[in-house]
């Protein structure tokens, strides 16, 4: 069996407090995109991940797809599988692709092994491996708060519009973005402003990663401008970078930044 797991953007996020535990309370928009890895499962002697596609780093043994299903596998007393994963989505860009592996993982064990777990108990399964890998399970748009799992939904759809995704060929480390982000409370909601409209969103839905990251990394800079200056009505870099999406009213294509840059249409 296998499944099809789709990336997300984050359209706006607000780093509003450090934790005592070392986290950082936010605010943000999930929204999944079409973008996707390909999750499979088949039985076999032992259990084991094997890996095709882009190179994610580190050891097939940790990847957080394996450890969701160990998870599942020692509580349910599963049979040995073999995961195979066939990597698309880009890694260190911002875009969930890890968490979205090993949810959309869980739900194909759920489905297999005739679990009858139910969305809410397949969030708190998946939690501990990372604090957006609950947004996959139910895969819908979705205001995230506390740690970034914590969910509310929303009524946003952005399907009449034409997204695109441009991911440079740098990778931004999470740990240094947290390290020299700025926290800081914003007067209004990211829930509330996520409904105004697109030319509001210039002004008001941000990214706090963006000006340290920029500082380190102005070619993600210089993408967002390149996407303004083509005619997007809003651009962001999404999550801790390093791809920058940008929402059009009509299709384009954009030549120029495909020189240097991944680029996916349509989205």
């Amino acid at each position: 069996m296998l499944t099809f797991a789709n990336a997300k953007i984050n359209l706006g996020l607000f780093l509003t407090e450090k934790r005592a535990d070392g986290y950082h309370n936010l605010q943000t928009v999930f929204y999944p995109i079409k973008i996707h890895d390909v999750v499979e499962l088949i039985d076999a002697d032992e259990t084991s991940m094997l890996i095709k596609g882009i190179d994610i780093p580190g050891d097939a043994s940790d990847n957080i797809c394996l450890k969701a299903f160990k998870t599942l596998q020692k509580e349910y007393n599963l049979p040995h599988q073999q995961i195979v994963l066939l990597k698309n989505i880009p890694v260190g860009a911002g875009l969930g692709g890890g968490s979205s592996d090993a949810a959309f993982l869980m739900k194909l064990v759920n489905q297999k092994f005739n679990l009858g777990l139910s969305d809410e108990q397949m969030e708190e399964y998946v939690k501990p491996l990372g604090a957006d890998c609950a947004f996959f399970i139910k895969n819908k748009p979705t205001y995230a708060f506390a740690k970034g799992d914590e969910f509310e939904e929303l009524a946003i759809d952005l399907s009449t519009y034409f997204l695109v995704l441009v991911k440079p060929p740098v990778h931004v480390s999470t740990a240094q973005a947290y390290s020299k982000v700025k926290v800081k409370q914003p007067s209004t909601s990211l829930k509330d402003l996520i409904h105004l409209s697109l030319q509001d969103w210039q002004i008001h839905v941000l990214n706090d990663f963006e000006p340290s990251v920029f500082a380190n990394y102005p070619e993600i800079d210089k993408i967002k401008t390149q996407l303004y200056q083509a005619g997007a009505k809003f651009a962001l870099m999404s999550g801790s970078g390093s791809s920058v999406f940008a929402i059009f009213e009509k299709e384009v294509k954009l030549p120029d930044l495909e020189k240097d840059n991944l680029v996916f249409y349509d989205l």
